[in-house]
C-alpha cells in the first residue's frame, strides 16, 4: 500500500503555508544496516512548484515501536506524515528537482508518555483558522472538490479536536469563506480572492527554506 494510491488527493499544509504531497512506501522494514530501528520510505512534494521534492528515510525507534499499537498505515500514518510537517517547520528538509535520501527520526521527542498522546505543538484559534484557510484555499484550487474538515491527522498535528476544528470552519462559513456541509467544505470566492496572500505564503516559506540551506552549504 503506498500514499499515491490512498491519499492520491489530499494536501497537507505546513505551519508555513506550504501545500505538500506526501507519499509514503509500505510497510516499516526492518533497518539492513545492522541498526535496531525500522525504516519507511517516503518522498514529500511541494504542489504547484517544478518538481521540488525531498526524499526521506523514516527511521522508526525501539522506543517507539513499541508505544505504537502497529507499523500499519491505520496507527502509523498520522504521526509519521506530522512528524515530516514539523521537520518541515523546523527547516530541516530541503526540497530540490534532484533530492537526496533524508534520514528523518521518528522518535518519542512528540510523544507525551504521562498523556499517551502524540505532540507536535499547540497551535492556537487563530493560527488553526489561518491553516484552515488555505488548506481550503490550495484543495479548492488544485483538487476543485469538498475536503474534510475534521481530519484526525490534521488535528493530531495543531494538538487540537475535530470538533473545535469544525467549530472554528463553522465561523469561516459565517463570515463568508467557506462552505461547509457534513464535515466537509470548500472555499468560496471571498477566500478564493485571497490567493495572492496564500502564494505569497508559499514562495516565501520556500525562499525561508533555500535560505537556511544555502547557508549551511556555504
Amino acid at each position: 500500500m503506498t500514499a499515491t494510491n490512498s491519499h492520491e488527493a489530499k494536501i497537507y499544509l505546513s505551519m508555513a503555508g506550504l501545500p505538500l504531497r506526501v507519499e509514503l512506501n509500505w510497510p516499516f522494514h526492518k533497518s539492513t544496516s545492522g541498526s535496531d530501528w525500522w525504516v519507511l520510505h517516503g518522498t514529500i512534494w511541494v504542489e504547484t512548484t517544478e518538481g521540488l521534492h525531498a526524499l526521506v528515510a523514516v527511521n522508526l525507534t525501539t522506543t517507539v515501536k513499541e508505544i505504537m499499537p502497529s507499523l500499519a498505515p491505520i496507527d502509523a500514518e498520522a504521526p509519521v506524515i506530522n512528524t515530516l510537517r514539523k521537520e518541515v517547520d523546523h527547516k530541516q528538509v530541503e526540497f530540490q528537482k534532484k533530492a537526496k535520501l533524508l534520514p528523518i527520526q521518528f522518535s518519542s521527542r512528540h510523544y507525551d508518555f504521562k498523556r499517551n498522546y502524540w505532540v507536535f505543538g499547540k497551535a492556537s484559534d487563530e493560527e488553526i483558522c489561518l491553516f484552515l484557510k488555505r488548506k481550503l484555499y490550495w484543495h479548492t484550487r488544485l483538487m476543485g472538490e469538498e475536503v474534510s474538515i475534521l481530519d484526525a491527522t490534521d488535528a493530531q498535528y495543531l494538538d487540537t479536536t475535530t470538533q473545535h476544528m469544525g467549530d472554528l470552519a463553522g465561523e469561516l462559513a459565517r463570515q463568508g469563506l467557506i462552505k461547509v456541509e457534513n464535515g466537509y467544505a470548500i472555499a468560496r470566492e471571498k477566500l478564493m480572492s485571497e490567493a495572492d496572500r496564500f502564494e505569497a505564503d508559499q514562495r516565501n516559506a520556500l525562499a525561508e527554506l533555500e535560505r537556511k540551506h544555502a547557508f549551511e552549504r556555504g
